[in-house]
């Protein structure tokens, strides 16, 4: 069904899995097209209760590829960030639990895409890191909210100001994870969890993530995010913006 992940279902547990592990996931074009599609997917099977986020190999998702939007040029600035939005949108209005099981690096719009699920283990071995800003723009695609609703806005603006490298303890300590488990264990970890949840009435379970969803959402207020976009664009075309880009594309590299 699709290029960039593999999908599945089994016995009430559906796996969305991020599926190019020799690039460590990337979030292209395709991909995130390919995740609000699978989401729409899972909304059909009746019998998925709970759906299981993940990335192939050694890391859960290196984050937006920068290159497959640059090789659109059919895709504007403006439309990349909108099609980030649908995506985080989309994985969040599941009807389903969605846990993500997370493990290597999980970055930029990885972390988004982990936000947007409802509960997340993490293995030791994850590291975190939201560079948006070292790269001259702001994060976007829902980050910001989504953040704040599981982090707190100290915490917001302290990562995603600062762009350093957090571990899997301190997600943990955070709240950004629910558990953290040994590497070698988060399969069997997330497997458990998931079928736990699936043994449970689908009614009790929806009405559960519906009524948190509607409080958080008068909290921080995701809706806000279709205005995302528009501050894309504006950091695409300011000089300082650019710059900051330029010597972190160029650190990188060296």
């Amino acid at each position: 069904m699709f290029e960039t992940l593999s999908v599945e279902v089994q016995e009430g547990v559906g796996r969305l899995t991020l599926n190019r592990p020799e690039k460590l996931n990337p979030l292209s074009v395709t991909t995130l097209r390919e995740i609000a599609a699978a989401a729409d997917w899972f909304n059909e099977q009746a019998e998925v209760k709970v759906v299981v986020v993940g990335g192939a190999g050694r890391a859960f998702s290196a984050g937006a590829d920068l290159a497959s939007f640059a090789g659109q040029p059919e895709v504007s600035t403006r439309e990349a960030a909108e099609i980030g939005r649908v995506m985080a949108d989309s994985v969040d209005a599941m009807r389903a639990v969605t846990i993500s099981a997370i493990q290597g690096w999980c970055i930029g719009g990885g972390v988004v895409l982990a936000s947007a699920c409802d509960l997340r283990v993490v293995a030791e071995n994850a590291r975190f890191s939201i560079p948006e800003v070292d790269l001259g723009i702001p994060l976007t695609w829902g980050g910001i909210p989504r953040l704040v609703r599981e982090i707190g806005p100290a915490m917001t603006k302290e990562l995603v100001m600062t762009c350093r490298v957090f571990d899997a303890a301190e997600a943990k300590l955070i709240g950004f994870a629910n558990r953290v488990v040994a590497s070698d264990q988060l399969s069997d970890a997330v497997d458990e969890l998931a079928k736990s949840l699936a043994s449970k009435a689908a009614h009790a379970l929806l009405s559960t993530k519906r009524h948190v969803n509607a409080i958080t959402e008068q909290m921080v207020g995701t809706v806000r995010s279709w205005a995302d976009a528009d501050g894309m664009v504006t950091a695409f075309g300011d000089p300082e913006c650019d710059e900051a880009r330029r010597a972190y594309l160029g650190s990188r590299r060296s």
